[in-house]
């Protein structure tokens, strides 16, 4: 295969898992609008089990697979692949199943760990039980479709995983957006029975991902049959062997990009109970914050951080060349290139997320629930800047093939969410379970920060330089949002969601602009997007 042709496959599969997160982000906006916070708590009750559960039954395959079958096609070995790959489908087909089972029979004990103790103004008992056995219907299909998506990318062909990804989002939305408003709408349903027939979506858009998976192997199974009959060699490697070589790979991957969902688990079972016992709230009142942190503010500042991941994403397979060749020089110009790339886009939007917090949340999700909402959304936002940070510095070693380290680094930062988590919020309500998010997150983040300086023998001095001058331009900026936000609340009328929606406008734009200015006046948006924005450039 062509350079060319690999390259314009990468930035497909790239730009498609982007437009299925962003997707995936936007449409709990008027999601909220029909089922408010409390439902959103229940869809989480019964999707982070579902999120966890899904990533221990596929261990990372579609990445693994690929890899695995690239390694024996490079080896004119195409027989090896093919039976990874009808075993893979069986066996992801069987853990799927198990883990359906599990799920679907652990979801009355489940819903008694995550509801509120006390009294009954929250979500009932049976509708998490129905809401977790709803959605685990999925995990009966998608492991297995996992590996169909892996064995295409081994075969360096991205297309198929692209398309399937979208139309699986497109599905799922349509279908919960369309549950949702019938039911509650047009029929007059409860609550419960509206988020549990959302989260059955869960199957319909893998139904949809299957369904592409399965015309373009209709379509491609005789070229693959063609290249199996050619095939020179034949290791005939034992399948445990097979296995055992996947599982090294995957394990490390699968762990530490469940690092969002496992520090969001920690909160499903512990916010609830630390609301209501120690910080005095009744159940209502801590499923409303539990859904504000967990789901609508979490929706907000991952916008942030899906756009700053993926303008550096295609830079960490140019780190693992740069590592397998030694080069070290170009390593670390890499590395800093990445690190300026999160920095200069994920600080900014943080900051000014912080400060237009409540026109945000309210121009967003509406007045209902706005006070909560807007508070932990301002607390909440700069954590958009470690999440994108430990992603990058864990591709980074993931690249460098320190996987291990990756791993410490989150098990690091988990043990001090759990250790910290009940406390701060039994403490300080739902301010507290940000904090130790925060905190766990800049924990991991200093390891893995001493890992790569350690092993690419990397100084951090530039980047230091680089992040003081983008915090002086985004503190200017700040102050200059902060005026518009105060003056657009003497201005408008912030009685309905117009007024809000204005200063959230005007705050954006303005802050995009002076942000644009100052960057390329002093020369920032030079180094990090290149000199198409040097300020000599644009003054000619």
């Amino acid at each position: 295969m062509s350079d060319t042709k690999l390259v314009r496959g990468t930035m497909l599969l790239t730009g498609a898992t982007i437009t299925s997160k962003l997707l995936g982000v936007l449409y709990i906006f008027p999601f909220t609008l029909l089922v408010g916070q409390q439902g959103n708590a229940l869809y989480q009750y019964g999707y982070l089990p579902y999120t966890i559960l899904l990533s221990l039954a596929t261990l990372g395959v579609p990445m693994a697979v690929s890899k695995f079958v690239s390694k024996y096609n490079a080896l004119d070995d195409y027989v090896t692949g093919q039976r990874l790959f009808r075993s893979g489908v069986v066996f992801m087909t069987i853990t799927g199943f198990i883990a359906f089972l599990g799920l679907f029979i652990m979801a009355p004990v489940i819903a008694g760990w995550v509801l509120p103790s006390g009294d009954s103004s929250g979500n009932s008992h049976s509708d998490v039980v129905f809401t977790i056995r709803m959605v685990s219907f999925a995990l009966l299909i998608i492991p297995g479709m996992a590996v169909f998506r892996g064995y295409f990318q081994g075969f360096q062909s991205m297309g198929p995983t692209a398309a399937s990804q979208v139309i699986e989002q497109l599905a799922r939305i349509i279908f919960i957006l369309a549950a949702a408003f019938l039911v509650l709408e047009v029929f007059g349903g409860s609550l419960g029975l509206a988020v549990g027939l959302a989260t059955f979506g869960a199957l319909i858009g893998g139904l949809g991902s299957l369904s592409v998976l399965l015309y373009f192997w209709k379509k491609r199974k005789a070229g693959i049959q063609e290249q199996i009959r050619e095939s020179k060699k034949d290791h005939q490697l034992p399948l445990s062997s097979m296995y055992k070589e996947l599982i090294a790979y995957a394990l490390p991957l699968s762990f530490v990009g469940l690092a969002i969902p496992l520090f969001q688990a920690i909160d499903l079972f512990t916010f609830n109970d630390a609301m209501t016992a120690g910080y005095g709230a009744n159940a209502g009142q801590a499923e409303t914050a539990f859904g504000a942190f967990s789901r609508t503010t979490h929706a907000l500042i991952m916008i942030p951080v899906a756009l700053a991941t993926a303008m550096s994403v295609n830079l960490i397979p140019a780190i693992t060349k740069a590592n397998t060749n030694r080069d070290t020089e170009s390593m670390h110009r890499l590395i800093t290139k990445t690190f300026q790339i999160i920095l200069f886009f994920t600080i900014p939007a943080a900051f000014g997320l912080t400060i237009l917090a409540t026109p945000a949340f309210a121009s967003l999700y509406g007045l209902e629930d706005l006070g909560v909402g807007s508070m932990v959304l301002s607390y909440y936002a700069p954590a958009a800047i470690l999440f994108s940070i430990f992603a990058v510095t864990a591709a980074i070693l993931q690249g460098m093939n320190r996987q291990k380290y990756a791993v410490i680094g989150l098990c690091i930062g988990l043990f001090f969410k759990l250790v910290l988590n009940y406390w701060l919020i039994s403490s300080f309500g739902a301010v507290g379970g940000v904090a130790a998010t925060i905190i766990g997150y800049t924990l991991a983040i200093g390891f893995n920060i001493w890992a790569v300086g350690k092993f690419a023998a990397y100084q951090y001095t530039q980047i230091g330089k680089h992040a003081a001058v983008i915090l002086g331009i985004t503190a200017i900026m700040a102050v200059s949002v902060y005026i518009v936000r105060e003056g657009g609340m003497v201005v408008f009328d912030t009685s309905g969601q117009t007024g809000f929606v204005a200063i959230l406008v005007f705050g954006v734009l303005i802050g995009m602009l002076l942000y644009f200015i100052l960057s390329i006046r002093t020369g920032m948006a030079e180094k990090v997007l290149g000199d198409r924005f040097s300020f000599s450039r644009l003054r000619r």
